[in-house]
């Protein structure tokens, strides 16, 4: 399926739509608005890529609302050329976001369906990134330390080996709780050993998954 200007125009809408929820960052709209949400659906859903909602893709998991993609990359306030680690690669539509604004991505995802399925559409799309089939609470300590981390879904506890892999200095954004929303946090690594936590509102994500054997 190809990007025509009808979806170029309902991208706009939603880009309009984001505008009125209070998202000011532009760069950050600039990158959704470049990014063909449709081609990260399954089919019955293509004709609603561009409402501001989340819809299933698969293995329990769903493709995350617009808003919350565009609220997380803004609270990451990357300018470009920053190693980010993400915790949930999905559908891919997160990573493409943030492909789109400047940085380098490493993306973990424990569903393996899901993994070859993104990273598929990922590369079909010419986005380059570095995508794993893992767990995310154990990050990528190869890859290690990283200028931002960020979590796309519902995390239980803030894990520690993550924050040994944020480099000082860096953001870890996180939607942390067990029920059915989470507050949203942003964790800045000030020293080692020394984490200021900010509080940016409820969300509601599909939990994070511990412990538990990996998936096909």
């Amino acid at each position: 399926m190809m990007d025509n200007y009808k979806h170029k125009g309902l991208r706009k809408k939603l880009i309009e739509l984001l505008r009125e929820k209070g998202i000011e960052n532009e760069r950050v709209l600039d990158a959704i608005n470049a990014v063909p949400r449709h081609l990260f659906m399954d089919n019955a859903f293509i004709n609603f890529a561009y409402k501001d909602q989340a819809f299933p893709i698969g293995a329990d998991q769903t493709i995350s609302q617009p808003y919350t993609v565009a609220f997380q990359s803004h609270l990451l306030e990357v300018k470009g050329g920053e190693k980010v680690l993400e915790i949930g690669t999905g559908s891919g539509y997160q990573a493409a976001v943030l492909l789109e604004l400047g940085v380098k991505v490493f993306s973990i995802e424990r569903h393996r369906s899901l993994h070859k399925k993104s990273k598929q559409k990922l590369e079909e799309l010419g986005y380059k990134g570095r995508f794993f089939f893992g767990d995310g609470f154990e990050g990528l300590p190869t890859f290690a330390p990283f200028d931002r981390i960020i979590i796309t879904a519902a995390a239980p506890r803030i894990p520690e080996k993550l924050i040994e892999q944020l480099k000082v200095g860096g953001y870890l954004v996180i939607p942390l709780g067990k029920g059915e929303s989470q507050q949203m946090l942003r964790l800045h690594k000030k020293a080692e050993g020394e984490i200021e936590e900010e509080k940016f509102g409820q969300f509601s994500f599909v939990p994070m998954l511990e412990n538990k054997s990996f998936s096909s």
